[in-house]
């Protein structure tokens, strides 16, 4: 199987070329990405919990899901894409905001990416690919941001930096 590319971009999100997710990754070079974020009727978001065999942040709870855009795939597209792999089911996606973070984490590689926040709505259970997925739960607005000022460590870095930023556009 080819190794998977991600798209770097400019801070314009201008795509300036392809490279493989581990090099960007060492490199810590800007890339375009996009996270997830399904609620239901009762204000709670789904979140997973990563496989323990993932090459970063291996079992920490995080949004619904959450990857890299493929060359040629808008943001709609790669949300339902990877919502399918990873959660099992495909819901209407709309895009919300982007911006750009960085976060380093204890293995040497860095996440440095221009992320775009997709927001969708679903009801029932997710039939979760445990190839990328060990857990999941829905999760009231409230719960997360005091789950997170007691257990930080336990969230991956970028849900906590997208979950601060965001916290008042989301829970409306």
């Amino acid at each position: 199987m080819e190794e998977e590319k991600v798209i770097l971009v400019n801070e314009n999100d201008e795509q300036i070329g392809l490279m493989s997710k581990l090099e960007a990754h060492e490199k810590a070079l800007l890339h375009r990405a996009f996270s997830v974020f399904i609620l239901n009727d009762k204000k709670e978001i789904m979140l997973q919990q990563r496989a323990h065999h993932k090459y970063h942040s291996p079992g920490l709870w995080t949004n619904t899901c959450c990857s890299h855009q493929r060359e040629g795939e808008n943001n709609i597209e790669a949300g339902t894409r990877r919502l399918q792999e990873e959660m099992g089911f495909v819901t209407p996606l709309k895009e919300t905001i982007s911006f750009i973070y960085k976060a380093p984490f204890d293995n040497g590689l860095t996440e440095h990416e221009l992320d775009h926040v997709l927001i969708g709505h679903y009801e029932n259970d997710p039939v979760i690919n445990p190839e990328e997925v060990a857990d999941w739960k829905w999760m009231s607005i409230v719960d997360i941001k005091k789950d997170i000022a007691t257990n930080p460590e336990s969230y991956t870095a970028w849900f906590k930096i997208i979950f601060d930023k965001f916290y008042e556009y989301i829970r409306l």
